[in-house]
């Protein structure tokens, strides 16, 4: 009589690997690393209002006490991808470049990393960040630099601000359609814009959102500029 191991040999053809029980998937192995990874994924598909625990869970295949041995809540997660994309922000050029060509760096890849993260930037834009050693080197970085030139250090904090609305909003308007200033009907009411959104079109630009973000950021460190000591 054959054994229970032969018996299960033979049921498969030759070659051919036996079938997996179904059932869940193996649940990710967690940590804040994970988590992070797997709440920006879910943030890219759902939205900022399709971000939940319970979503997140969901995503990582974990119920969702699990995600609680990890983060002691949303705002913790939310903390985790601040920091997690601030670290993407490049401050070096205040290590080693004048002040206004490293504003200008930072400021450009500070853009560049969060106009690939528009949904989260109404939230992450006023969370503290007491929790966010990055995001803090990341201030440090800056805060020295603008101190190092002469800089008002009263006034550091606000010029950061400045900035970083400047920022923020333009990270919005790299992902806006191309027709965003057609008047379309009301264009003979509205000459002046018309005709100024018309010239504009002319010039050809590759990047109309790099042109208006050059413009404003050149503007705010020629003022800033002015307030060195």
């Amino acid at each position: 009589m054959p054994s229970a191991t032969s018996a299960a040999a033979d049921s498969h053809p030759a070659g051919a690997r036996p079938r997996r029980r179904a059932g869940r998937p193996p649940a990710a192995v967690l940590d804040q690393d994970t988590i992070t990874t797997a709440a920006l994924r879910l943030v890219r598909k759902s939205g900022y209002e399709g971000f939940t625990m319970a979503a997140l869970a969901r995503t990582l295949n974990v119920a969702p006490s699990a995600l609680y041995n990890h983060v002691a809540s949303k705002r913790e997660v939310l903390v985790l991808i601040q920091d997690h994309l601030t670290s993407f922000v490049d401050v070096s050029a205040f290590d080693t470049e004048s002040w206004d060509q490293a504003v200008r760096d930072w400021a450009w890849s500070y853009r560049e990393v969060f106009s690939k993260h528009t949904p989260l930037i109404p939230v992450i834009a006023v969370l503290p960040v007491a929790d966010a050693p990055k995001t803090l080197a990341m201030y440090e970085a800056v805060s020295a630099g603008f101190r190092r030139t002469g800089f008002p250090q009263e006034r550091i904090i606000s010029a950061i601000v400045a900035l970083e609305s400047f920022i923020f909003g333009s990270a919005y308007d790299v992902t806006a359609p191309a027709d965003i200033f057609d008047s379309g009907s009301m264009a003979a009411s509205t000459p002046n814009f018309t005709s100024a959104v018309e010239r504009l079109a002319r010039q050809g630009l590759e990047s109309p959102a790099d042109a208006a973000f050059s413009l404003g950021l050149e503007a705010l460190i020629a003022g800033f500029g002015a307030l060195r000591r």
